[in-house]
């Protein structure tokens, strides 16, 4: 395909050793992670392609404590047994207004619970893709996260999502086959789709229907009536408590049509069947493309279109013939000459956790105050555990706006200083940032650099944007240091960090 200025390359052959350096190293971690610090960045760098890849894709690397079943509480909403609903039920009879009061009571105390312990999942889930030495497998948990959007204002079970959270991290770059599999018998899923008020009779369609729109075909690729009976497949598919279960008198057993085939189809048959069709893996594969990739929308027909196109039907070949593994098609796509083109790098708005998770990781930052990360993740409109709808977060352009950039650059200046807009956090004179850890590299590259503002600024600037600003926002910087006597202190430093994280370049990746 003839290339254009913003056409890239549709090769998916491996980029070579001599042709992998820093610049494709900082964009590998950023987009296989949330970003790195400049070490990070030149150790990837040596390595090469395929041994950094390697790298990223072992999910056995590092030590790090694996979430366990005990980390949250499993019983906060634990259905009332059955001598508990008699004896509401007697008490609403017997008119016992005290009785029925500390019954509710008992219950908001217990959905206020609820409402915390999601509230310190989302700081243990921040607080875990900050630290780990796995970031990818943090990467792809948020993607299936965002794929197979589960919210928790719906479902009101902490712990369903806590499950949830842990099936996306157990399968994250497993078989998406097995994980659609299980996620026919998530509590969360279920619950958020009605499934559990599937029943023979009555069939309830959201879980079929999202199954095949959003979660595995999309649009297109499955009629009304394979809905219909979808939703019969998945018939008596339901939960009790924390655990998934199958209730056989529920299950509509008789025979059904879907995708033109007939069978006495359930839950794992429909599965089946929506797998043996090519578009699951080219509606995948697009997914993870744009997720890692290029998110950048194109229009129909037009030469980008085409490129992208061109790529994930590749991607879909190698997922297939992976028999629906992912990792074989996540290296595929990291170790491409297309993933480093200079169309692909750089183009990606980062997601508000890429932003905060990102800076963090990269620049070496403090966390601070984790409760108020999540809350500024929240005002920049990705809320974890509480996406906006069953289509996930809209990624892109629609992640800034007036308001969104505003908070955006405060969390930023948060990190760096520990100055919020109405103060500073407590512990700020505590957590002091030292940023010249940024030039350590620098220095054992050059010794004596690390102190030459002509030195740092342009080295700061291809650490924190991937590339060069406009000439007068290097100006600004360097006015900023000549200004300060052009000595690269650590106040220094912070300052003209400051001043690069507010560019617009800074909120590509």
């Amino acid at each position: 395909m003839p290339q254009t200025a913003n056409t890239p390359t549709t090769s998916l052959t491996s980029i070579s050793k001599a042709d992998f350096g820093y610049d494709q190293a900082r964009h590998l971690l950023w987009r296989a992670g949330f970003g790195g610090s400049p070490d990070q960045i030149r150790t990837l760098a040596d390595w090469g392609p395929e041994r950094a890849v390697d790298h990223l894709l072992d999910f056995s690397v590092g030590s790090y404590p694996e979430p366990q079943a005990s980390d949250f509480e499993a019983s906060i909403m634990k259905p009332p047994s059955e001598e508990e609903l008699q004896a509401y039920r007697l008490a609403q009879r017997n008119q016992d207004e005290n009785a029925v009061a500390r019954f509710r009571e008992d219950r908001q105390r217990r959905e206020r619970a609820d409402r915390q312990q999601t509230a310190s999942m989302q700081r243990w889930w921040l607080k875990r893709m900050i630290e780990t030495p796995r970031p990818l497998q943090e990467k792809l948990t948020l993607f299936w996260h965002g794929h197979f959007a589960t919210s928790y204002r719906t479902i009101e079970n902490s712990y369903h999502m806590f499950l949830q959270n842990q099936l996306f991290r157990a399968h994250a770059a497993g078989n998406f086959g097995e994980l659609l599999f299980a996620i026919i018998r998530d509590p969360a899923m279920l619950r958020y789709l009605d499934n559990n008020r599937n029943v023979r009779g009555a069939p309830n369609e959201n879980l079929a229907r999202e199954i095949m729109e959003l979660f595995s075909l999309g649009e297109g690729a499955y009629t009304e009536d394979d809905i219909k009976e979808g939703a019969r497949a998945l018939t008596g598919y339901s939960f009790d408590f924390n655990t998934f279960v199958f209730n056989k008198n529920l299950h509509d057993d008789s025979a059904k049509r879907i995708f033109g085939k007939s069978g006495n189809y359930d839950g794992d048959d429909f599965v089946k069947l929506i797998l043996a069709k090519r578009q699951c893996a080219e509606f995948i594969c697009s997914k993870i493309y744009r997720f890692f990739a290029s998110d950048t929308p194109v229009v129909p027909g037009s030469p980008e279109a085409k490129a992208a196109d061109s790529v994930v039907k590749q991607l879909a070949a190698t997922m297939l013939k992976a028999r629906y593994d992912i990792a074989p098609v996540l290296r595929k796509l990291f170790l491409s000459q297309h993933f480093y083109d200079p169309a692909i790098t750089v183009s990606r708005i980062k997601s508000p956790v890429e932003l905060i998770v990102g800076a963090i990781r990269s620049m070496r930052t403090p966390a601070r105050d984790l409760g108020l990360l999540a809350d500024a993740l929240d005002r920049m409109g990705q809320d974890v555990f509480f996406p906006p709808s069953v289509k996930g977060w809209e990624v892109g352009r629609p992640w800034i706006n007036t308001s969104t950039l505003y908070v955006r650059q405060n969390v930023l200046n948060y990190l760096l200083t520990g100055k919020t807009p109405v103060g500073f956090d407590a512990m700020a004179n505590v957590e002091k940032y030292d940023p010249t850890i940024l030039l350590a590299d620098l220095a054992a590259a050059d010794p004596g650099a690390e102190h030459d503002p002509d030195r740092v600024v342009p080295y700061l600037l291809r650490f924190a944007l991937g590339g060069t600003p406009p000439g007068q926002r290097i100006d600004t910087i360097a006015d900023f240091t000549r200004e300060h006597g052009s000595r690269m202190t650590p106040p220094v430093l912070t300052g003209a960090l400051a001043l690069i994280t507010a560019m617009p370049e800074y909120q590509l990746c």
